[in-house]
């Protein structure tokens, strides 16, 4: 099931090249996204897991999702759990990925490369994802793909990345020296 997030803040974005975790499993696309647990979009994203979950395993759909819920294996996580992360706590989080490149655009739907230095983590995106359910011998779980995102506007950085501001550098018009700025 196809789901749009709007302005989410993103938290580790893997958009431009695939990358495996700690070397280990096939290279992937990922991203996580940030929303406050009041947001509306949280009851209209339990809402899709409900369903994913009951189109796969219908009359059980209901223990199963109780159970993996307990054991933090649907696509939507209490961000208290990674408490060390900055963003994460008290907020939720979506986590998604892709063995595919996602469609990285910015505001006006142009294509954004890494050089373009967004979107970064702790900026603020729109986000396409995918619910779907697994049940293989890894377990069952709600998982979310990364289908795309468009940058949606700036927000202070994550452990420092991001591009400098005009606004962090003084104007030294001609004939200005180092001196004059101290």
């Amino acid at each position: 099931m196809k789901l749009k997030l709007n302005n989410v803040r993103l938290a580790f974005p893997v958009l431009f090249e695939a990358k495996t975790v700690n070397g280990e499993g096939k290279p992937a696309f990922s991203a996580s996204f940030l929303l406050d647990p009041a947001d509306p979009q949280v009851k209209a994203l339990n809402q899709a897991i409900e369903q994913v979950a009951k189109d796969k395993w219908g009359a059980k759909a209901d223990a199963i999702l109780k159970q993996m819920r307990a054991q933090d294996k649907v696509a939507l996580h209490d961000g208290d759990l990674k408490s060390n992360y900055d963003g994460f706590p008290g907020n939720l989080y979506v986590s998604a990925r892709a063995t595919t490149r996602p469609l990285v655009i910015d505001k006006d739907k142009s294509p954004l490369t890494e050089q373009d230095g967004k979107p970064y983590a702790g900026c603020y995106v729109n986000a396409s994802v995918e619910l779907w359910a697994q049940d293989n011998n890894y377990g069952k779980r709600v998982n979310a793909s990364l289908r795309g995102v468009q940058f949606y506007k700036d927000g202070d950085a994550f452990a420092g990345g991001g591009a400098a501001s005009e606004d962090e550098f003084d104007d030294i018009a001609e004939g200005a020296t180092a001196d004059d700025l101290v």
